[in-house]
């Protein structure tokens, strides 16, 4: 199924944002909920999970963009105020996630709605973007080239030149004496976060030789000897290394290593990948389970990670990559809450969810004090990794994994 993009106005695009957003401020606050601790055990199999997830996700967060047909966005945060789900604030690189998201779900149980909401989903970015699908960011750009590629690949939904686009705007910020891209345009830092899924869309898209490029960059530059885990990225060219160690840099250190390992056959990508996992399990997980995100955009970390230990166990058979995304997947679910019967996943996988701080008149903690501890389950960001873990989880299953 062929998608073409659709394209509107610049001029076009910010008058229907100013008429929704006075729209919004017009409208009708959010519906009040109660959140409510779900039973201890249910008989639920992983695809009615990652089913349930999806379609909290969907209800909570997903709505039209400035009333346009066809085009569709995630709330950043739930309950949205009306300006908020006016959009006239977004996070680009939230919504190749939510797009991704959206591209599992409608592989794993294809129906024309999930086929139409990706195409919303991805033509919802291009709309907002205004000047087209690419930007600044090269992260950004690798993530939706990412979820783009498997809408094509898996579902046959494709937008014009959009994959082309992102993949030449990577290119062009290739730095030939770094051997990488950077973060973004013009920046002298060169991150996981950027390289690693470029490194996997590249490899994707056939070009081998970067893709090989960026995952030697990653070894040799960001690796820690220490811990044997990859560290956030390097200022050039002074090279100062920032030593955060993050969740999801491990995630797309081990997604390259595994599409090399698969594409090329070379058994040092298997070998790396399989170190990165081992290191892994033993610095970041609780119990087997992902360590908790901590704040600002973070809520992706741990589902990122997980879809990549989901991939490196289909693709490698490593198995301790698949205990870690049963056990968080597990873990996830039992300690959720729900709100009108759909899953409302915590920070920490491996506590109860705390009270999130809504405006008191949107949502209320059933027997429990409004001035419990709060935590970041508003943001869309921590949703998308509880429904990408347990679309990771579900994979296995259905794969006897």
């Amino acid at each position: 199924m062929v998608r073409r993009n659709e394209g509107i106005s610049r001029r076009g695009a910010l008058i229907a944002a100013g008429a929704a957003i006075g729209i919004g401020v017009l409208g009708h606050p959010p519906r009040a909920g109660t959140i409510r601790c779900p039973p201890a055990a249910d008989a639920l199999t992983s695809g009615q999970r990652a089913e349930l997830a999806e379609r909290a996700i969907v209800t909570r967060h997903v709505r039209a963009l400035w009333g346009l047909p066809q085009r569709s966005l995630g709330a950043l945060v739930w309950p949205a105020s009306p300006v908020e789900q006016s959009f006239g604030r977004w996070c680009y690189w939230w919504q190749a996630h939510l797009v991704d998201c959206a591209v599992d779900a409608a592989h794993r149980d294809p129906t024309p709605a999930r086929t139409d909401r990706v195409a919303a989903l991805a033509l919802g970015i291009r709309t907002r973007n205004i000047t087209g699908w690419t930007n600044r960011y090269y992260d950004d750009m690798a993530w939706l080239a990412l979820a783009l590629e498997r809408a094509d690949r898996l579902l046959g939904i494709r937008f014009g030149d959009a994959i082309g686009d992102l993949r030449s705007d990577l290119l062009d910020g290739w730095n030939a004496q770094v051997g990488a891209v950077p973060w973004r345009s013009g920046d002298p830092y060169f991150n996981t976060p950027a390289v690693g899924p470029t490194g996997i869309a590249l490899a994707r898209l056939g070009d081998l030789g970067r893709a090989r490029q960026l995952a030697e960059f990653l070894h040799t530059r960001l690796r820690d000897p220490a811990t044997g885990l990859t560290l956030d990225g390097v200022h050039e060219p002074d090279g100062q290394v920032n030593r955060t160690i993050h969740t999801y840099c491990q995630g797309v250190a081990i997604g390259l290593e595994t599409e090399l390992a698969v594409r090329t056959g070379d058994a040092v990508h298997r070998d790396r990948a399989a170190a990165l996992v081992a290191a892994t399990a033993t610095a970041l997980t609780t119990g087997g389970v992902i360590i908790a995100a901590t704040a600002n955009d973070s809520g992706l970390f741990m589902g990122i990670l997980a879809r990549y230990l989901a991939e490196t166990a289909l693709a490698l058979g490593d198995a301790t990559a698949a205990a870690i995304v049963r056990a968080s997947a597990r873990a996830a679910w039992a300690h959720r809450a729900e709100v009108d019967g759909l899953p409302l996943f915590g920070m920490d996988w491996n506590r109860p969810i705390a009270a999130p701080e809504y405006p008191s008149s949107l949502l209320h903690l059933a027997g429990a004090d409004a001035a419990s501890a709060a935590n970041l389950s508003r943001d869309l960001s921590v949703q998308l990794s509880g429904w990408m873990l347990l679309e990771a989880d579900h994979q296995l299953t259905a794969a006897g994994r």
